[in-house]
């Protein structure tokens, strides 16, 4: 009971922290307040990858209630124009990095990492793919089950973040062994991982049942970070779900928040906040 008290006031004083000293992340860009008075509720921010290869399906996501962060694919259609309504109605905007799977004949999309990228195609790649994605504050991977395992990528990777200085990375853990969460701490980045994903199995009940998951996570641990994707059973949850939060005593609060309070907290705290075990693995790379 004492190490979740002082848990509870160490993340309120973060948030206060943050609230005083936080600039607004870009110009037009809406930062969602987190009230004081409730300042010591778990915190939940919620990831919806895989945008941009559906128009509709991506509008309805920018259409749900609270700061759901939009984590975009480049190159695809609607990557632009989602990044840019995602942004006009204050949600926060990531690219959705493609990186290679362990499956060698699977290709993770257009802009995708691979085993063969050399550190310079790589800095290249980054490039292209932020163009793609405007607004993007961060990064988070999309498949890269075999890359992010890889010590020399993703030390490229991260350095590359790092002296941009002005991007956080989500490790989104498509395999336990993923080290890229650690390579962005090493680097300097700002970084967090994924705790739950909500539809590995697009059905209802078990989305239903990822989501207490991860407020189970956020009420033990101070906060939890859950990714789904644009499906159609994950947005009708979502859709009656997401304002019930609240009455529960949850607050839905934009990624960077979190972010930004891990960079508050002190070392021992954000070891234990940042880097516990993520409760559910994904199905596939």
């Amino acid at each position: 009971m004492r190490v979740a008290s002082r848990s509870k006031g160490l993340m309120a004083i973060a948030i206060v922290a943050v609230l005083l000293v936080r600039a607004p992340l870009a110009a037009g860009q809406v930062n969602t307040p987190v009230d004081l008075a409730l300042s010591t509720a778990p915190l939940i921010a919620l990831i919806i990858d895989d945008m941009g290869n559906q128009r509709l399906p991506g509008l309805q996501v920018i259409n749900l209630a609270g700061p759901v962060t939009c984590a975009i694919m480049p190159h695809t259609s609607h990557a632009t124009y989602l990044a840019e309504q995602a942004y006009a109605a204050g949600k926060e905007v990531i690219l959705h990095l493609p990186m290679q799977p362990v499956e060698m004949q699977r290709i993770a999309g257009p802009g995708e990492i691979s085993i063969d990228t050399d550190r310079q195609e790589l800095n290249r790649i980054l490039d292209t793919n932020l163009r793609s994605v405007p607004h993007s504050i961060g990064i988070n991977n999309h498949m890269g089950s075999l890359i992010t395992r890889h010590p020399g990528h993703m030390r490229w990777l991260m350095e590359e973040l790092a002296q941009r200085g002005d991007l956080f990375f989500v490790d989104s853990v498509t395999t336990p062994d993923s080290i890229a969460y650690v390579s962005a701490i090493e680097a300097g980045v700002p970084a967090a991982r994924r705790h739950v994903f909500l539809d590995n199995v697009q059905d209802a009940a078990a989305i239903a049942l990822e989501f207490t998951r991860l407020k189970q996570h956020a009420t033990t641990h101070g906060f939890a970070i859950g990714i789904g994707h644009p499906y159609p059973e994950t947005l009708k949850f979502l859709e009656s779900e997401l304002e019930n939060l609240r009455l529960e005593g949850f607050r839905l609060v934009p990624l960077s928040v979190l972010i930004e309070i891990s960079m508050q907290s002190d070392a021992s705290q954000k070891v234990k906040l940042l880097d516990s075990k993520p409760l559910a693995e994904p199905v596939t790379g």
